[in-house]
């Protein structure tokens, strides 16, 4: 990928989705860090769902430490995880009280060191919260990158945030990271991506491919109606001599086919022996 290929895509999906941001509800850097170590796994639609409750009973790191364990995994039920979830979030509340006031700290490497929290959330955390570049790598990033040939399909994860970092201007870092996330849940989606209308499928390796099975596809279908055309008026033909009405002359020729003896038939033999027999009685009284 080079840099004129990167800044039409940046510039393709920057139209498209001008307005991208991050969809995970939140008031604060407290709150999105909770939200997005709830997202692992899971939806941000679930974990708005679940938040819009959650974040009205739970507003500080002491709040999630004052109820039993079994109390938030109940309040989180709903999420993927949620007791390997609930038990984070409580440690995670104890270290920011111990280590950082209750506050949540702006570092990379401090967010990294907290439970539950990785590479990705930690990017999502100082990008969003206190406004530092960075790209997170997601599913959607990571399965929109490879497919447009910005990383290759067997980059790992860390491998697919290095190619865009060193691709992406910096300032563009954190929205371009909105932006390929809105391409790839709304666009280029997982099953069923949106190539027949896809202003990047000039540049887009797998979009090529897709449309060339379609079309390869498309083909084969309109050659197998071409032959049920085919085949169709001709059995209907055949059907139609094969239930035809006979003509008077072949219905005549019928009947007197019908009306004779066929020689070897049991009517023809007892027809014989009647003669026989009559000709053997008119021999004897002559004699």
């Amino acid at each position: 990928m080079n840099a004129t290929k990167m800044r039409h895509i940046l510039d393709t999906i920057a139209d498209m989705f001008p307005d991208a941001h991050c969809e995970l509800n939140h008031r604060n850097p407290f709150e999105l860090t909770i939200a997005v170590l709830l997202s692992a796994q899971c939806t941000d639609e679930t974990v708005n769902k679940v938040t819009a409750t959650l974040f009205e009973k739970y507003r500080s790191p002491h709040d999630y430490l004052n109820v039993p364990l079994e109390e938030l995994e109940n309040d989180i039920r709903r999420i993927g995880l949620f007791r390997n979830k609930a038990a984070n979030i409580q440690k995670l509340c104890r270290i920011l009280i111990d280590r950082y006031d209750g506050e949540v700290p702006r570092e990379h490497a401090a967010l990294t060191e907290l439970p539950g929290v990785g590479r990705k959330t930690a990017n999502v955390v100082v990008s969003n919260a206190f406004d530092v570049p960075a790209i997170a790598v997601d599913t959607h990033v990571e399965r929109v990158s490879k497919r447009l040939g910005v990383a290759k399909p067997d980059d790992s994860v860390l491998e697919v945030e290095k190619r865009l970092m060193k691709l992406v201007p910096r300032e563009e870092w954190t929205i371009t990271h909105h932006r390929l996330i809105f391409f790839g849940r709304y666009h280029c989606k997982a099953q069923g991506p949106k190539c027949e209308i896809c202003p990047l499928l000039d540049v887009c390796p797998e979009g090529k491919k897709r449309m060339k099975a379609a079309v390869r596809q498309s083909e084969r279908e309109q050659l197998e109606k071409a032959k049920t055309k085919k085949v169709g008026p001709a059995k209907a033909n055949a059907g139609k001599a094969g239930n035809a009405k006979p003509t008077p002359a072949k219905a005549k020729a019928g009947k007197a086919l019908g009306g004779a003896k066929a020689p070897g038939s049991a009517e023809a033999e007892r027809t014989n022996v009647r003669h026989d027999d009559a000709a053997r009685a008119q021999g004897g009284e002559n004699a």
